[in-house]
């Protein structure tokens, strides 16, 4: 691993020589995202169409993603070299021996929420025991449920698990063959339209579950060889998230040219929804995509108490901040967020 210290001169060095193409050829980054192309995604789409990647030497290709675990495999082994990941399933697979470091943060709060219908009588989660919970055998909200049940005092094994796919969730809820689902506050809004007044919903944070979620990973090998490049892909994402917050339309036009079938109403929906999953006291106060060390030691913490980790590895070696600009920070939102 790379020391701090040389990766600190290498992102002052990087962000001096933004502005400007780098000397010879543009370097090709195949970039995968944790999951097909959406309101989220919508930053890496906008400062691909305005070059500004191109501009610091980097030829972007994004390629669609099916879960963070496959964006963390491929990632860790090197296949891609910058990989975008829900950091639990990261740091998850860190454990197996995947070779990948945290380079930023996009979701400074955990995304992990949970919906039930209020017609079914439950009020909180001291009503799930004795509920069926359904969600996919992997999902990593089931792998942590003892945590959030430990802090809610529900006994961990006094609900049932049913197997459902990602996208059977809402039907399998409003058709009352579950009675609980997880799901990201992403696509809150998707459930709110179907559910209406009915959708009963609290966000894991709200009761000390809070790692973070989907940040930007880079494979050691290629970031020892390739420091240059990370630092320039970091200070263009940044500056682009933090420009997208601010003017959401260019963004969401971009990502709707790149990906057809998608509409721009329903992903400025899910981008509104991003602004608050981005938006906490350390993103406003010190830097747009800035891991938190005390933070960092909890998920660790976390991933290591809920998760079988067969290659231990120390937290501090697996992130760093060192290529964040500190003079961007998260700007303010004008929404009510149910985060705060």
């Amino acid at each position: 691993m790379i020391g701090r210290k040389s990766l600190a001169t290498l992102a002052v060095a990087a962000a001096g020589s933004l502005g400007a193409t780098q000397a010879g050829a543009a370097e090709k980054v195949d970039f995968i995202l944790n999951w097909i192309a959406g309101g989220d995604h919508a930053p890496y789409y906008y400062a691909k169409k305005m070059g500004l990647y191109a501009k610091a030497g980097i030829d972007l290709n994004i390629q669609q993603g099916k879960g963070s675990s496959m964006s963390s495999r491929r990632t860790g082994a090197g296949k891609n070299p910058i990989g975008l990941a829900d950091l639990g399933t990261a740091l998850v697979t860190m454990g197996k021996g995947a070779r990948m470091v945290a380079v930023m943060n996009v979701y400074a709060n955990s995304p992990y929420g949970m919906y039930w219908l209020n017609s079914s009588g439950i009020k909180g989660p001291k009503d799930f025991a004795g509920k069926k919970i359904g969600n996919p055998p992997w999902d990593a909200a089931r792998q942590m449920w003892p945590a959030l049940a430990k802090k809610v005092g529900v006994d961990p094994a006094s609900v049932k698990w049913v197997n459902i796919q990602p996208n059977a969730k809402l039907a399998a809820l409003k058709a009352g063959s579950i009675d609980v689902t997880t799901s990201f506050y992403n696509i809150h809004h998707i459930f709110k339209r179907v559910l209406g007044k009915d959708m009963g919903f609290f966000p894991w944070k709200k009761y000390g579950i809070n790692p973070y979620g989907n940040s930007i990973i880079v494979n050691i090998d290629y970031l020892e060889k390739n420091k240059k490049t990370v630092a320039a892909f970091v200070a263009v994402t940044q500056k682009a998230f933090a420009t997208c917050v601010k003017a959401p339309a260019p963004c969401i036009a971009a990502l709707v040219e790149a990906n057809k079938g998608l509409k721009a109403a329903n992903e400025t929906e899910n981008w509104g929804l991003v602004t608050e999953l981005m938006s906490d006291k350390v993103s406003r106060t010190v830097a747009l995509g800035y891991f938190d060390p005390d933070r960092m030691k909890a998920d660790h913490k976390l991933i290591n108490t809920y998760f079988k980790i067969e290659t231990k590895y120390a937290i501090e070696d697996r992130y760093t901040n060192e290529f964040l600009n500190r003079e961007i920070k998260m700007p303010k939102i004008d929404r009510k967020s149910a985060f705060e």
